[in-house]
């Protein structure tokens, strides 16, 4: 296995914006593009390289699942894109047809590497993802909530007028219309956020619930304004990808396959976890109130139900 490889699967904008975007970061030296649009994927990989002058040395090809043999970390990109009005459950059996199809093809090639699931909707095909692998749980992970939280993290900076990087709140469940904010653990640099805004900032007028629903709305706005998103989440892929090939130990809120943590069984969700070079180390099993508690346990159903509706 070549801990400096990366394979993408799919080269919509979504995979493209990633690859684009890990060449930049200098975590691999090889990057394989793979799609079942052969000239699209030799095009995007052909653009990329055009620019390897300047930036760091990298070895960015299209190619076939045999390629991805000796891979690290395997990005799956492709599917269906979110249509404006469509949420992202709406997508399950158009993606999940597409999954059963790439995921063999991945193993057959590759049965060591880390899945890091991307496609929507990211927790039930995270959990299709395994099912189809038959990956240990510790190897299969979804993009979570890791963009969502730095939604709510990015708009709470602008109304606090704070460093992002102060801000500490996570958006955990569904990365969708279920997701809920943690906000009895939110702070900033070690204040609880309901003090900062009452007893530091100038104003008291912040609508944490309006924050939220703007989070949750975020890629309907700009999938209404511009078709798709991609540069958000290719943006938190590369996060996700330093984290595990530099064995950061980083708590991320990826999707992952959740066995009783949070009262919670048999469904993968985002959750902060430690993300490490073997995938992901340990669910953090951070306090939830009892609203909190009751919301993720809803989150969680319903995507349980949706993946029980997935077409066999």
């Amino acid at each position: 296995m070549n801990i400096q490889k990366c394979a993408i699967i799919g080269a919509g904008g979504v995979g493209s914006t990633t690859a684009f975007t890990l060449v930049q970061s200098g975590l691999f030296n090889e990057i394989v593009i793979i799609d079942v649009n052969k000239n699209k994927a030799e095009g995007e990989a052909l653009d990329i390289a055009h620019g390897i002058q300047f930036t760091n040395p990298v070895n960015i090809y299209s190619g076939d699942y045999k390629d991805l043999a000796d891979a690290y970390l395997v990005i799956v990109t492709a599917g269906a894109n979110q249509m404006p009005g469509e949420s992202r459950i709406d997508l399950i059996n158009k993606n999940a047809s597409i999954f059963k199809k790439i995921i063999p093809s991945i193993t057959e090639y590759n049965k060591d590497c880390i899945l890091l699931i991307v496609s929507n909707p990211v927790d039930i095909l995270t959990m299709l993802a395994l099912e189809l692998s038959g990956f240990p749980k510790e190897r299969v992970l979804g993009s979570g909530t890791v963009l969502d939280t730095s939604r709510l993290r990015y708009l709470l900076s602008k109304k606090l007028e704070i460093d992002s990087k102060n801000i500490h709140a996570f958006i955990i469940g569904e990365h969708g219309d279920s997701e809920l904010a943690v906000w009895s653990n939110a702070d900033i640099a070690g204040v609880h956020i309901e003090d900062y805004c009452k007893n530091i900032f100038d104003s008291c007028d912040i609508n944490l619930e309006e924050i939220l629903n703007e989070v949750r709305n975020s890629a309907y706005h700009i999938i209404e304004k511009k078709g798709s998103t991609f540069y958000g989440v290719a943006m938190a892929v590369k996060r996700i990808a330093q984290a595990i090939i530099r064995d950061e130990y980083s708590i991320l809120p990826v999707s992952h396959f959740l066995n009783g943590e949070y009262g919670i069984k048999d469904v993968c969700l985002g959750i902060p976890s430690l993300i490490c070079r073997k995938g992901v180390k340990r669910i953090i099993p951070i306090n939830l109130n009892e609203n909190e508690k009751t919301y993720l346990t809803k989150s969680a159903n319903t995507l349980k139900e949706a993946y029980k509706s997935i077409k066999k």
